[in-house]
């Protein structure tokens, strides 16, 4: 049985490491560490700790030691309605990440199912993540596919 439970502001600088490990994982290059982290958890911390918050993190923790093994974060949206999404809410899974100690045990799985609850009972109907190709078998075994929409970003020089 795996123990997963609602995240709150003091998971904030875990949850953002294990953001680190999923980053670095999905690049193939060194997890990097930084201000950004900082940034991250400080936001989490206001975000996690709402009411009703729009953003919500499902975590195991490690056990026999502190810390986290895995999570899922993921956020709900209003977007305008489509004939694809007629309610126009939306989810978006932003992390899921498991320390690799700890990988292999159904961590991310349960994860996933109870943020897929989570979005559910706010009327998400259509959940988008992006997908390594490690994760991808996980996420098609849970009902996710491929979509035609490409991808596309602009970035602000600085």
């Amino acid at each position: 049985m795996v123990d997963i439970r609602r995240a709150g502001p003091g998971d904030a600088e875990e949850l953002m490491r294990l953001r680190g490990v999923m980053l670095a994982g999905m690049s193939g290059a060194p997890a990097v560490t930084g201000d950004w982290q900082r940034a991250g958890a400080e936001m989490l911390r206001t975000q996690l700790a709402g009411a009703e918050p729009s953003v919500a993190a499902f975590v195991a923790d490690k056990g026999d030691e502190p810390g986290l093994a895995a999570c899922v974060l993921g956020v709900v949206d209003q977007r305008l309605p489509g004939p694809n999404n007629p309610t126009g809410i939306r989810g978006y899974v932003y992390n899921v990440a498991t320390d690799p100690a700890y990988r292999r045990r159904g961590l991310s799985r349960a994860c996933m199912t109870a943020l897929l609850e989570w979005f559910a009972q706010r009327g998400a109907d259509v959940v988008d993540l992006r997908a390594s190709p490690e994760g991808e078998p996980l996420y098609a075994s849970l009902g996710f596919s491929r979509t035609a929409d490409p991808a596309m970003r602009f970035k602000r020089a600085r």
